[in-house]
This record gives structure tokens, sequence and C-alpha cells, in this order.
């Protein structure tokens, strides 16, 4: 069989489609858009070759339309989980055995379906299942979901040809081996992209995965599952279960074969998962890779030479995208006063003319949060504004979820550096800002170090090159992603690997070689071509 040193097509960043008025892509969704939203579906789950139903059924609705049904998943137990977890380790042997450049075809060739025809469809349920606009489920589901295919096949080509140097009479070899076991992923609702890197990335490491997703999230899942099939993903390699976590983690976290966990979710979650672990420790055939992005409460600072008027628009666009839940999402401001008033200006004005409601209406900026729950607990920190007399409301404030989980983007400015919404993750449209005496910028630096344990993203905004450096070297502690004179959202693929540090993640940096590495144990293979045959040394002779 002819061999070869194969490269994979030179990955670009797949381009955002503008969907102006009349285009070609603009049709195509609102019409995928129209089917989907006509249409309830009965979302199986896809362990081994099966696709399995049960008697318990869970609704899924539009965050921005609750009281209409897309349709139902079906919920799984722990018989389930077992079943998976057996799906995975049966086909663990011929997976990870299959050359490496045909694991790559499949994910390279869902990189095409991706762009191509399912296009729409994966855009049209990321928008109607997570209440993203157009704008922001193209730059998710489509654009950085084919990036992570295609950069990641690159990445793993890179990995398996750095090689060790050899001394004279050898060669030495280093191969990277898929983890011995099974690896778990929990994917969160905001990023279908996400959702489908977590399992896509230790499987093109040629590991087997189960998969479980975000209640609210199921109904994308089911397109990227569809994608990977069509793309010729054997059965078994990832296994799609949608059970409650805690009866995943019954199973999963107690077999002896588990040897990985990909995250992303909450802190809390994300802690009680490392110390279950932990304590299971001694079951495991081998330490269990723990990868984890988890919360975030990302900051923007600005100097007193910023420029207000960009310095409003980072705020706006990297607070109140996506209503907010963004893990990157900008969720506390500190500004000097000397600019304060031009700046407010600007972001005020900005916000009247901001339209929220459904996705479906393409000039809506802001659509739902993604469930009651997450309604109920942003309107709870809103609330604690309102009765507070060290911080008041100067945009927004108002929320509805009698037809929709709305939330007007709020923007909150406080006389106390610690208030509540200046420490505690929101994860909704809410920004609260903190104005300082410009003269104390490095006491406004440490403030933002000492106020957050996460560390995920941040922003300087400044003209001053000083003050940049000084803010970027203070604060090289406090974000694993650092913007200078932008927001801190938007971290793309090949171009700003993303995560971070402290309480938000173990930074192992998404969409990067450093993840791709997470997934493998190297073997260093040493070959000896003249093997000694004496066991003596020089230095034992004294004549």
């Amino acid at each position: 069989m002819p061999k070869g040193i194969f490269q994979v097509p030179t990955p670009i960043n797949e381009p955002v489609k503008s969907y102006q008025a009349g285009s070609p892509e603009k049709i195509a969704l609102k019409a995928a858009v129209a089917q989907m939203r006509s249409e309830e579906i009965d979302v199986p789950m896809y362990i081994g070759a099966e696709k399995v139903t049960t008697d318990e059924k869970v609704r899924m609705a539009p965050p921005y339309d609750h009281k209409h049904t897309l349709g139902y998943f079906n919920r799984g137990d722990e018989g389930h989980v077992e079943q998976a977890v057996n799906a995975a380790l049966g086909a663990k042997e011929a997976w990870q055995n299959l050359s490496w450049e045909h694991r790559a075809s499949i994910f390279l060739k869902a990189a095409d379906l991706l762009a191509g025809p399912y296009r729409a469809k994966i855009n049209a349920a990321t928008m109607l299942a997570q209440s993203k606009n157009a704008f922001q489920a193209e730059i998710d589901s489509a654009c950085e979901f084919i990036d992570f295919l295609r950069f990641n096949a690159h990445y793993m080509t890179q990995i398996y040809s750095e090689q060790p140097n050899s001394a004279p009479g050898m060669w030495n070899r280093l191969e990277h081996r898929p983890l011995e076991g099974f690896v778990f992923a929990i994917t969160p609702f905001n990023f279908t992209a996400i959702a489908g890197n977590l399992p896509c990335a230790p499987a093109m490491m040629g590991n087997t995965v189960v998969w479980k997703p975000a209640d609210t999230q199921v109904y994308s899942a089911r397109v990227i599952m569809e994608v990977l099939r069509e793309a010729g993903l054997p059965d078994g390699v990832i296994n799609l279960i949608y059970t409650d976590g805690p009866v995943a983690g019954e199973v999963i976290f107690k077999h002896r074969d588990f040897a990985g966990l990909h995250f992303t979710g909450s802190t809390a979650v994300f802690q009680h998962l490392w110390k279950t672990i932990g304590e299971n420790i001694s079951m495991y055939r081998t330490y269990p890779r723990i990868v984890g992005e988890t919360g975030g409460k990302d900051f923007i600072i600005a100097h007193k030479s910023a420029n207000p008027k960009a310095l409003a628009t980072g705020i706006v666009r990297g607070a109140f995208e996506f209503q907010g839940q963004k893990c990157s999402a900008a969720s506390r401001a500190y500004i000097p006063n000397n600019i304060w008033e031009e700046t407010k200006g600007y972001i005020v004005e900005d916000l009247k003319s901001v339209k929220m409601g459904s996705p479906e209406d393409f000039t809506n900026f802001v659509n739902a949060v993604i469930d009651e729950r997450a309604f109920d607990k942003i309107a709870g920190f809103i609330d604690k504004v309102k009765e507070s007399n060290m911080a008041e409301i100067i945009s927004g404030g108002g929320y509805d979820k009698s037809k929709g989980y709305f939330i007007e983007p709020t923007v909150v400015v406080t006389q106390d550096p610690m208030f509540l919404t200046m420490c505690e993750e929101i994860f909704g449209p809410v920004i609260t800002i903190y104005i300082y005496n410009p003269e104390h910028f490095e006491e406004a630096l440490e403030l933002v170090d000492k106020t957050s344990d996460y560390a995920l993203t941040g922003a300087i905004f400044s003209d001053d090159r000083y003050a940049i450096e000084l803010a970027t070297k203070k604060l090289v502690n406090c974000a694993g992603n650092f913007y200078i004179n932008d927001k801190p959202t938007g971290a793309v693929v090949g171009q700003q690997p993303f995560g971070g540090a402290r309480g938000s993640g173990t930074n192992d940096k998404a969409g990067s070689v450093l993840n791709l590495l997470r997934w493998v144990s190297p073997r260093t293979i040493k070959e000896t071509f003249n093997p000694p045959t004496d066991y003596r040394y020089p230095f034992m002779e004294e004549k």
C-alpha cells in the first residue's frame, strides 16, 4: 500500500457572510428558519449505530417565543449512559487504528458540508433554539465550527510532524497515541461551535467520546450529528446522550476507562466534577485529562487617553451581543471621569436605537436570553440594583417574559467598585461601570485584578502606549485573552486561541495545538542500529 507524508489543505478562516438584503444566503436562511419552525421533530439520542428514543419526552421551544413547540428530545437514563460508554469503548480499537489522514478527511468533509449544504440549517437551528440573531449564528455555528474542524486537522499534522533529534547510530521517534479509555464531553448552550468542537477535537486525535450537550442546545446538536454522520464518522466514535448531569456522572466518573473530560460550563459545576474525579482517582486505569473553560467576569478598563466613541462601541458590542451570554462578554468597566460624560452620551444614544425581539426579524440587535431560569437570575440582579443607593441604571433595566425571555440591555453605574454586579457573574445583558479619577490609573488596574476570581477576557482602551504597556503587564494574570482598543469578545480560531485561567478554566486554548495535545499520550521510541555487545564502559579500564 503506498504511503506518504500528507499535508492537509492549508486552513483559512471561513468568510463571514453579510446576509444583506436580497443576498442568496439571507433568502436561504429565512427559508430554513420558516421550514424548521413549521415542523415538530423528535430528536433521538445517537448511541453506536442506534437512534434511541425513550418514553420521557422533553419539549423544545424558542426562547423568544416559548409557547411555540419546535419538538421534543428523548431523555435518557443511567442505562443509556452505560450503553454510550460501551459503544465508545467498542468503537475505540478500529477508530484509533484508522490512519490519521482518514480521520482528518472525515472532519474536513464535515467542514465543507457546514460551509455548503448545511450552512442555512445549522444557523437556523441556532437562531430558533438559542435565540441568536443571524450574524451571531453565522459567526458561531457556521464559521467558527468550520474553523475548528479545518484548523484542528492542520494542528494534528503539526503535532505528528514534530519529532526529536537522533544521535549517530540511533533513530528517535515520537508517536502520539489517543488516551487509554473514553472522553466525556459536556457542552454549553451558548455556542454551537463549542458544542461541536468539544467532542470533535478528542475524536480527531483518535479518541472515542460520550457527549452530553445542554438541554437548550439539543436542537442544534442534532444537526451536528447529522453532519458528522453524512461526513462518514463511524458509529460509536461520538455518542450523543441527553441525560441529567448527575445521572451521567454516576456512571462515567466511576468507570475504570474514563480517560478525559472536555468541559465548557459554570465554574461551580466544573469544580464539583474535578472534586468527584479526584475522589475516584484510584478507580481509573490512567490519570484522566481535565480540560475546562468556565465562567468570566470580563472587564474593560479605559485610560484617560481613550477614544470615547471607540470605547462606547466596545462596551455596547462587548456587553450586549448575544444578550451578554458569551463567556467573554464585557460585564464590568472602569472609566476615568475626564471622558465619562462623552462616553456615556454615546452609550445611551446607541442603546436608544437598539431593537430587541425575535431573531426572525433581522433588524433586531438583541434577542431573548436562553430560558426562564436565566431570565429570573438576571432580573434578580437588576432588581437589586434598583433597590440599592450605591448604584443606578442609566439605560435599560426593563424585562418581560410573557412571550419570550426578554431583558433590555442594562447599564449600571456604581459608586462602589466592589458592588454586587461588579463582582458576580451575571451572564446576561448587564454591564456595571465604575468611574475613577484619571490620575489613579494604577489603582484602577489593581481593582481590576483583585475584584474577580475569574480571568477569561479583558480589554484596555487607550491612545497612550505607556498606559497600554502598563496595563498589559499589571493585568498579566487577569485574562487569558487580552484586547487592546477592542471589545473583549470575538476570538477567532487560528488568530486568538481562546481560554482563561484562575476561576475561568484550565486555559488549554480551544482552537489551537495546545488543546489537541491534551487528547494524546506521547510515546518515545528509540531504535539502536548497532547495539553494544559488552556491558563494560571505557572508563572502567585502568591500562
